[in-house]
């Protein structure tokens, strides 16, 4: 829901996914061209920077983010560096720290060129550049559902934690645990039965082909694509002269 709101209330709502998606693909090249430390840090500023001050993503929804995925990061390159030795006993690995740094600055990198793309660029979009890209239609229906029982489940929630908090279920902690399981236990019950409600919707009006929606018109899609492939080319560029 954060990723969602952020799209919408980005500067770069109106601008084509295509030159988006272009120019996060351009940086996701560059991320994996790139070979020194200070390449791949430059890049990942500037990809940062571009989401940020671009786009205009808030700081606090764009760290909120990006946490998850750096927590897994951090995670991932602890494991390299501690890791069981012939005799089964956990030791420091110090020739792996070159490799977990460049591991690290790849990741992050490639991290900020996607996450750049879906804080900008709204579920619709996405699914409309998908379908372009001639995606399996399958695919792009479970996504639409999963898509619209997101808000639904939110709904429900909001509506069951002010039921509750109506008949102060929420004035301890005790309390509002066992109020948060309750709810939890009620929501399992309320998303089968709207999505069986869904399903037989669907069933009773013959949906037998893929969903469609209207598509969004971009009128300066094809200057925003050039504009996205030039500072795409200067990324890959600034990734192959470091190489060279």
């Amino acid at each position: 829901m954060l990723i969602e709101s952020t799209a919408y209330a980005s500067r770069w709502r109106d601008v084509a996914p295509s030159a988006k998606a272009l120019f996060a693909l351009a940086g996701v090249v560059a991320a994996w061209v790139a070979r020194s430390p200070y390449a791949l840090t430059a890049l990942t500023a500037v990809l940062v920077l571009a989401a940020l001050a671009g786009a205009r993503v808030p700081l606090r929804a764009y760290a909120a983010t990006v946490l998850p995925p750096l927590g897994f990061l951090l995670i991932s390159c602890a494991a390299m560096l501690f890791g069981p030795d012939a005799q089964g006993d956990w030791r420091w690995s110090g020739a792996m720290l070159p490799v977990v740094v460049h591991t690290a600055l790849r990741s992050l990198a490639m991290l900020a060129a996607l996450s750049g793309l879906v804080l900008s660029t709204p579920m619709p979009g996405l699914l409309a550049l998908m379908r372009r890209l001639r995606m399996p239609e399958l695919l792009l229906d479970m996504m639409v559902l999963c898509y619209r029982m997101l808000f639904v489940l939110r709904q429900a929630w909001d509506e069951g934690v002010t039921a509750q908090s109506a008949r102060l279920g929420y004035r301890g902690w005790r309390q509002a645990w066992r109020s948060t399981g309750l709810l939890a236990g009620q929501m399992a019950v309320q998303v089968w039965q709207r999505a069986a409600a869904l399903q037989m919707a669907a069933d009773a009006r013959v949906c037998q082909g893929p969903l469609r929606f209207l598509p969004v018109v971009y009128p300066q899609a094809r200057r925003q694509c050039m504009v996205a492939a030039l500072a795409g080319a200067l990324l890959v560029t600034l990734a192959v002269g470091d190489r060279l």
